[in-house]
């Protein structure tokens, strides 16, 4: 970086300063916990040649459970060593079995994940939203933008299932729906080669909330690619360019995770495993009556402050994922349901 030609070639000099940025990110957090524990270390000797007194105890219990809780998340950091682990992550919601209940609940998962997003210091790009036909909606895609967002992220990829009693049931009943989540790495040099005749690009106009906000151009895109059937929306921008930049290059990184899945012999060791929308295939439950409880089916981690989960609180659950060092089979997860 200190070459005087180093900013003649800009593309080579962001990748330059991408790559120090992402080292930089690994070294210091551990180069401040090492200096925390010489000081907690000499707090510690100063506090028995103090014959124990009551304000050092205190303040050295205190350090002791900060720098517990840093050296957990350095730990969980530590398992994010996978080629893709580092980049942004492109997150889509499907709703599944249960017409409006899963319209609902796909809702209430995209602000799951958005409240966990602000929590960590995420940011959020919502890429492409379609709305239920009568509450929440049917699909959403939106983009984590932070350091190892991937890494954390794909812990979610799988089907999530909802026990409640439907507020859209008149009668009151017990509903059972389901969600998909995907989870794809955003990858930005990759060599991929997609041919214009391959690809066949829709534009409409983008939704909006009426009124002054009725987009009045054909701002949104929609590519196909056709030998692949992969198709990718954005509507997020006022200009139609933009909207299909964003989309190529969402397309790529879902063409690349493709090219990638067709060479790992297992899947879940990487990728996850999705299966489909419906009973047998979740990844976790969310059971809000007769009882709470959120219950990830792969590792057995559970929780009964429900309220705390559907605001963000995640980590948990990805934490005990990453620990697990891979997901649970399919029937596996089938039988611990059973259990």
């Amino acid at each position: 970086m200190a070459k005087p030609e180093f900013w003649d070639d800009q593309k080579s000099a962001h990748a330059v300063i991408s790559k120090l940025s992402h080292l930089k990110n690994i070294c210091a957090p551990a180069i401040s916990l090492s200096k925390k524990i010489e000081d907690i270390s000499a707090l510690e000797e100063l506090a028995e040649e103090s014959d124990d007194d009551p304000a050092l105890s205190a303040e050295l219990s205190s350090e002791s459970k900060k720098i517990e809780a840093e050296i957990d998340s350095a730990e969980i950091a530590s398992f994010l060593s996978g080629p893709l682990d580092g980049n942004n992550a492109i997150v889509t919601i499907h709703a599944g079995a249960g017409g409006t209940e899963s319209c609902d609940w796909a809702s209430m998962l995209l602000r799951m994940y958005t409240r966990w997003c602000e929590r960590r210091g995420f940011n959020v790009e919502l890429q492409d939203v379609q709305d239920g036909e009568e509450a929440g909606i049917t699909r959403a895609t939106f983009r984590i933008e932070g350091v190892n967002a991937y890494g954390y992220a794909k812990a979610e990829r799988g089907v999530h299932r909802l026990v409640r009693i439907s507020p859209f049931d008149a009668n009151k009943r017990r509903h059972t729906t389901f969600c998909s989540v995907d989870v794809i790495s955003e990858v930005e040099d990759v060599d991929i080669d997609i041919k214009e005749e391959d690809l066949r690009i829709d534009t409409y106009r983008s939704s909006g909330k009426g009124g002054q906000h009725v987009n009045k151009t054909d701002s949104a895109v929609r590519i196909t690619h056709i030998p692949s059937g992969i198709v990718v929306s954005c509507q997020n921008e006022r200009s139609q360019l933009k909207n299909k930049q964003s989309a190529m290059k969402n397309l790529k990184s879902r063409l690349y995770e493709k090219l990638q899945d067709e060479k790992r012999t297992e899947m879940d060791k990487f990728y996850g495993e999705k299966g489909e929308i419906s009973w047998g295939n979740q990844i976790r439950s969310y059971v809000f009556q007769p009882y709470q409880m959120v219950k990830d089916l792969r590792t057995g981690a559970e929780t009964a402050n429900v309220q705390a989960v559907m605001d963000g609180d995640i980590d948990f659950f990805i934490d005990a994922w990453l620990r697990a060092g891979c997901p649970k089979s399919r029937n596996e997860r089938i039988q611990d349901e059973q259990d």
